[in-house]
């Protein structure tokens, strides 16, 4: 089968617009979604990591906290992301019921990812972010203040420009 130059550029054409029609698309769904999230101040100061661990928070860095399970097939895609910027930034993830810290350590240890979990084993802490969709993502300032709260699928670059921003606010004294 032999395509004409036409065909090929009409091809690629009606693919640039159907990407970006998805892409506006997923955005909006995203901002629709986050709109039932608890968009109050962050008041954790710490939590307990599945590696029987406390991270305090550093308040002097913007914060990624990202919900997500291993069941989550969106969650698996985007898991890499986290790793990366994990490197980078302050990142704390939350496994919703995804079985025991030994179960998720596994999981981490097969995939090569090496992310800070907390273990939410029975939802309290997705309940009292009010997830209802996985992956969801918050991105916190130095001054705990929500700035941008995410749901479904986001790229490390969409990730990484949301925290570098978050990190150019006033910082706490």
């Amino acid at each position: 089968m032999k395509f004409s130059k036409e065909k090929i550029k009409h091809f690629i054409k009606d693919f640039i617009i159907m990407l970006l029609v998805m892409t506006v698309v997923a955005n909006v769904m995203s901002i629709y979604r986050s709109q039932s999230l608890n968009n109050t101040p962050l008041n954790i100061k710490e939590f307990r990591l599945i590696d029987n661990t406390t991270y305090h928070i550093d308040t002097t860095k913007p914060l990624l906290i990202h919900f997500w399970a291993t069941w989550c097939p969106t969650c698996k895609l985007e898991a890499s992301n986290i790793n990366f910027l994990s490197k980078y930034y302050q990142v704390i993830t939350i496994a919703v019921k995804s079985g025991s810290d030994y179960e998720i350590k596994k999981y981490l240890d097969k995939h090569g990812y090496r992310f800070k979990v907390v273990n939410d084993k029975n939802g309290s802490l997705s309940r009292r972010f009010k997830i209802a969709g996985f992956p969801t993502t918050f991105i916190y300032d130095s001054r705990q203040k929500l700035r941008f709260a995410e749901v479904g699928y986001t790229s490390t670059l969409g990730l990484w420009i949301r925290l570098l921003w978050s990190s150019l606010g006033p910082k706490s004294s």
